[in-house]
């Protein structure tokens, strides 16, 4: 796949090689940001964009403020490639999700499997965009993961449409998350936050790879980072340790001004 394409002007957008082959040309993306062969287990790859200064929402809250048409082409790709978009129903409710839909330049990433990744999503309280788990289609049916705790009638009404998963406890984990997914045979698992559920990934020790977008802006204190949270994004437990997770560099890429790092667990 081609590294030139557009992101909806007449404009080309090309992906520069920085590392390992600094001023490499004519990226190809899709071998670039490929999983893993073979997989036996689910492998769990995050996708993130931070404005130069570590910020992770812009001033609505939303992450789209820092995206760029070449995060959006990367984002595309990655979703293209996985089983299945993981997110926390904070970040659902933030920013508008609803199922993947298919895209013809998929066609080629995906043969032999369903045209779109399911969604699966993480929600104590099932407060989760109605088209999310109403609009999916059969073949890539929402996963929707909560706890026994979760209000009954509002499940009931979520199980028409969607698979629900109830796990014991207070809070859905990260192990819970990937015991499903495996008994599913979804492997490539990619993750889009919120920040609160990518630390709880992190805590476990159970997030294989980190997509990092930085995007040439400068937002100040006060915006969250992608790793701890903002304000409201709680619909997991928060008993993620603080600790140091060694990772590698695999490749960092730069395309209009925005630089995109593809780190894997050391």
């Amino acid at each position: 796949m081609s590294s030139t394409h557009t992101d909806g002007t007449n404009t080309p957008t090309a992906f520069r090689e920085l590392l390992p082959s600094p001023g490499g040309a004519d990226v190809d993306l899709t071998a670039a940001y490929a999983y893993p062969e073979g997989l036996d287990r689910p492998w769990i790859r995050a996708n993130m964009v931070a404005s130069t200064d570590g910020g992770a929402v812009g001033p609505s809250g939303r992450s789209l403020e820092l995206s760029s048409g070449p995060d959006r082409r990367v984002l595309g790709l990655l979703r293209g490639l996985c089983d299945v978009v993981l997110v926390g129903a904070a970040t659902a409710r933030a920013e508008g999700y609803g199922p993947v839909r298919a895209r013809k330049a998929w066609t080629e990433l995906r043969a032999g499997r369903t045209p779109t990744p399911a969604v699966a999503v993480v929600s104590r309280s099932l407060d989760l965009p109605e088209k999310l788990w109403k609009e999916a289609p059969g073949y890539a049916r929402t996963l929707v993961f909560t706890t026994a705790e979760s209000p009954v009638r509002r499940r009931r009404a979520v199980e028409e449409y969607a698979d629900v998963v109830v796990v014991d406890g207070e809070s859905v984990r990260p192990a819970h998350v990937v015991e499903a997914l495996a008994e599913r045979g979804l492997y490539r698992v990619l993750t889009e936050g919120g920040p609160h559920l990518l630390a709880e990934f992190v805590g476990a020790g159970l997030l294989d790879e980190l997509c990092l977008t930085l995007s040439p802006l400068l937002l100040g204190p006060g915006a969250p980072r992608i790793v701890a949270g903002g304000p409201g994004a709680r619909e997991v437990s928060a008993h993620a340790p603080a600790q140091s997770t060694p990772v590698r560099l695999a490749h960092l890429l730069e395309a209009q001004g925005s630089l995109f790092a593809r780190y894997t667990r050391d």
